[in-house]
């Protein structure tokens, strides 16, 4: 494997912005960052998740020399920031993110020794991801009809397609804005869509028939949106890639328009828990949940096992013959 380098000049990852009291801590910072983006091929989001975090370890730094911070220093500030409302998932990450920092120093020579190696994060309690109920699912997709007679036609069947989509298929927020317009033959043809997730890796997953239908209707709408030079499958009305907060913003409007302020607020990534969630309900196959999600690890998807506990009780009482006290109706 080759050696990491510190950044050239023309990465973006060493042209972010890093307050330092002490300037070569940043630029060790930006080394980082750099051999992220361009050597691992991370995605733009997540260099900017892992500046952040380490934007806080210069800070805590001040002028002291990330060379010499020690195990002692780095445990205070966790318990700082712990102390000062900062939660064990959000710790845990931020961990992550100097660690790897650290590692990069012992790779170039810098450091003999990672001051995070052994530290845990203080536990939270695991947050069950919030999903819809079916109903309130169909209400969502079903709300495009309740459209205001100014809106865009255009844009009711972009908006269409894209949450038909990621209802059928639980893409992730990037993936379905990065998908482009050659991708859709194989989702209106062979219902299926091939996506890039997390740490590059690729899936394959189902499109089902509501979806591609919609896409169908989106394609015919998008040719006078778009040139023909313009790659992306989902576009704004200037015909450029619609961006990921754009995307939230309209589903944000069509939660209004289906009247679910009792569901909380509606955002991207619930449609992809009720995705996995209902489709667990239905089959009970965690493995294949597992694909369909992109989920490096088992326990990523057992924790949808868990979200409808509610219904899977009354199943068992409906159907287990030894469920009910003697004398229940």
């Amino acid at each position: 494997m080759a050696k990491p380098t510190l950044p050239s000049k023309s990465s973006d990852a060493a042209a972010v912005a890093l307050p330092s009291a002490r300037p070569e801590n940043a630029v060790k910072v930006k080394g980082w960052l750099s051999v992220l983006a361009e050597q691992r091929r991370q995605s733009p989001l997540t260099v900017e998740n892992y500046a952040r975090d380490l934007q806080r370890l210069l800070d805590a730094a001040g002028d002291l020399d990330l060379c010499v911070v020690n195990v002692a220093f780095i445990r205070r500030q966790v318990a700082l920031m712990h102390g000062g409302g900062l939660s064990g998932r959000s710790l845990a990450r931020l961990l992550s993110a100097w660690r790897g920092f650290f590692r990069y120093l012992q790779q170039i020579g810098l450091r003999r020794d990672n001051p995070c190696a052994d530290l845990r994060p203080p536990k939270s309690p695991r947050r069950l991801p919030g999903a819809l109920s079916v109903e309130a699912c169909m209400a969502l997709l079903n709300a495009g009809g309740k459209a205001s007679e100014k809106e865009d036609e255009r844009l009711i069947r972009r908006d269409q397609a894209m949450f038909e989509l990621f209802y059928s298929s639980g893409l992730r927020l990037s993936e379905l804005a990065a998908l482009d317009i050659t991708d859709l033959a194989a989702m209106v043809e062979a219902g299926e869509a091939r996506v890039t997730g997390k740490r590059g890796k690729t899936r394959v997953v189902p499109v089902g028939k509501e979806a591609r239908l919609a896409l169908v209707a989106w394609k015919e709408a998008r040719a006078a949106l778009a040139g023909p030079e313009e790659p992306a499958l989902f576009v704004n009305q200037r015909g450029a890639r619609l961006g990921v907060r754009s995307i939230e913003l309209r589903l944000a409007r069509r939660a209004l328009l289906a009247d679910m302020r009792g569901a909380g607020r509606v955002h991207p990534h619930i449609l992809r828990h009720s995705f996995a969630s209902h489709v667990l309900q239905s089959s009970g196959d965690l493995r294949a949940v597992q694909e369909m999600l992109g989920h490096s690890s088992i326990a990523s998807t057992q924790v949808y096992t868990h979200l409808d506990f509610q219904h899977l009780s009354k199943v068992y009482d409906k159907a287990h013959p030894r469920a009910r006290y003697r004398g229940e109706g």
